[in-house]
């Protein structure tokens, strides 16, 4: 069985967990990371050099990054519904995965734990402010993709770009700050409340 290493209070775990349910996939996970069993250790670090969850083991076979991960998860279920295997369609699911992992995660490391959980580390009123322009940014990114399709992020079907970007929606949803009219996102985050994965992993109070 498929073993997921990680706590499930962690986004990107909680991105594989909804990723393993969506492709009917059984698996076991096991918390590991703050406040966890730990990561910074010589065995953990065997299995990911970086310290980081999630990883995965499939029997001999590990991986980390949880985009990675996910990509392997959907292959391994013959899901070509979450990730297609034409080039174009594939292409459009991972260049918004990419985008996620890049430019919508760092748009907000500083102003999720700022203002989400309140890091007094994280106090700084003008990094705050651009940190929001930008998150909003993104957001408006979104909003637009999702105009045009009028469905999930590249088309008609549902696919692990809504897996992505639905975990990154949630989480600026659940910031406290003035959030600006989005409802293409708001439809798509109604569809999104459908799928009882979502409910699991994704819309369940964590941020």
């Amino acid at each position: 069985m498929l073993k997921i290493l990680g706590k499930t209070t962690s986004i990107n775990v909680r991105k594989v967990l909804w990723t393993c349910e969506e492709a009917g996939l059984d698996y076991l996970q096991e918390d590991y990371g703050s406040g966890f069993t730990p990561t910074e250790t010589d065995e953990f670090r065997a299995l990911n050099p970086n310290a980081m969850v999630p990883v995965l083991i499939d029997d001999d076979f590990v991986l980390w990054e949880s985009n990675s991960i996910c990509r392997y998860l959907v292959r391994k279920a013959g899901r070509d519904d979450l990730l297609p295997g034409e080039p174009r369609a594939c292409a459009e699911v991972e260049h918004w995965m990419d985008w996620q992992a890049t430019e919508f995660n760092n748009a907000w490391r500083y102003v999720f734990p700022a203002l989400a959980r309140k890091n007094p580390a994280y106090n700084d009123e003008n990094a705050i402010a651009q940190g929001i322009i930008a998150w909003n940014q993104c957001i408006e990114i979104v909003e637009q993709q999702l105009r045009a399709t009028g469905a999930w992020m590249t088309g008609e079907t549902f696919t692990l770009a809504d897996i992505v970007i639905g975990l990154s929606v949630n989480r600026w949803k659940m910031t406290p700050f003035t959030h600006p009219d989005v409802p293409a996102i708001d439809a798509w985050f109604a569809r999104l409340n459908r799928r009882p994965a979502f409910l699991r992993h994704g819309n369940n109070g964590m941020v």
